[in-house]
């Protein structure tokens, strides 16, 4: 075999084991895959989104605790979640699309009693200024994540917000969030 035929071949091995990759959600790569399609399902339910739908957007190649977001976005502003996801993966972060659909840090609040854990930044903002100046406040992807998280989470679990947020402080993640609180 030639050289060139030699590298010709593993050009096409890369690229199917790409092409492989990207057919299989990212969240199914990743171990505790199952957790991420138990967490699926509850926003499923919260949103009242069919599973098959969870699944498609899961394949978009965004975080599972971004798909949330999606539905929490395109829910508010009466857009579909593809729309949400093509901006998204048009390299624009949640800040940006929040503002687009007239989200904002007052819309996305959630009241909490006690620690804000992850999201202590974003309650000590609230905190400093009035109500009426809440959608002045500057959020992150990560803010934005965690407060439509922090909503979700509480509305499946029936449970208050601070309850989300311990369980928060003690896992990786919100998915892993979820899953302390399904073992609690």
């Amino acid at each position: 075999m030639t050289p060139v035929r030699a590298r010709l071949g593993l050009v096409h091995l890369y690229t199917l084991v790409a092409m492989c990759s990207v057919a299989i959600p990212l969240e199914a790569q990743a171990p505790g895959s199952d957790t991420v399609a138990s967490y699926y399902n509850a926003v499923g339910e919260y949103f009242r989104v069919p599973s098959s739908e969870i699944m498609i957007l899961s394949e978009w190649r965004l975080a599972a605790e971004e798909i949330p977001v999606v539905l929490y976005t395109a829910g508010q502003s009466g857009i579909s979640p593809e729309a949400v996801v093509a901006l998204r993966r048009s390299g624009q972060d949640w800040p940006t699309v929040a503002r687009r659909y007239g989200l904002n840090a007052a819309n996305l609040y959630v009241p909490i009693e006690g620690s804000a854990g992850p999201l202590v930044r974003v309650y000590q903002a609230y905190g400093s200024r009035p109500q009426t100046e809440w959608s002045t406040i500057d959020l992150l992807d990560d803010d934005i994540v965690g407060l439509v998280n922090l909503r979700v989470l509480s509305g499946v679990f029936q449970v208050r917000p601070g309850v989300v947020l311990q369980a928060r402080d003690r896992a990786d993640s919100w998915v892993g969030a979820y899953r302390t609180l399904v073992r609690r």
